[in-house]
């Protein structure tokens, strides 16, 4: 068993501060950005930042669907981590300033299986993960008007 780690990244034109608080709009702008990947999206507890309780189902595959049911905190300023009651799936957004806007880091881990199995989900899940990502960050950006 292994630690399975993807990661995405992309500049946006919007500000660190507006960048921010759109990731952690759950009620709003996040719920605008997924993509044909989720479904049963539903806001728990809250829906703006610390605190959220947000579910959702995740198909990364046809045959692989995760139901994920996340808490949200925010440790930093210029971040925003969820944490998965049902694996133990983390993925934390960060928002730092760049020259054009700001930059967008995210990164999800979670313990992967063993065996051959495991295998395929290290070399499969971070390739198809992070196209998921990428296409939310486009998404984003083109809601926040950039």
């Amino acid at each position: 068993m292994g630690q399975v780690v993807v990661t995405a990244e992309r500049t946006l034109k919007a500000g660190p501060d507006q960048v921010l608080a759109a990731l952690g709009d759950y009620t709003g702008v996040r719920s605008r950005i997924l993509t044909e990947h989720f479904s049963e999206y539903e806001v728990r507890e809250g829906g703006q930042g610390e605190g959220t309780v947000v579910h959702w189902k995740l198909a990364a595959t046809s045959k692989r669907v995760r139901d994920c049911l996340f808490t949200v905190s925010t440790p930093a300023n210029d971040r925003l981590v969820e944490q998965d009651a049902n694996s133990s799936m983390v993925t934390t957004w960060t928002v730092t300033p760049a020259t054009e806007g700001a930059r967008v880091h995210v990164t999800t881990t979670w313990d992967g299986a063993g065996g051959i199995g495991g295998f395929f989900e290290r070399t499969f899940a971070p390739k198809g993960l992070q196209r998921i990502y990428d296409a939310q960050l486009v998404k984003l950006d083109s809601e926040l008007g950039s």
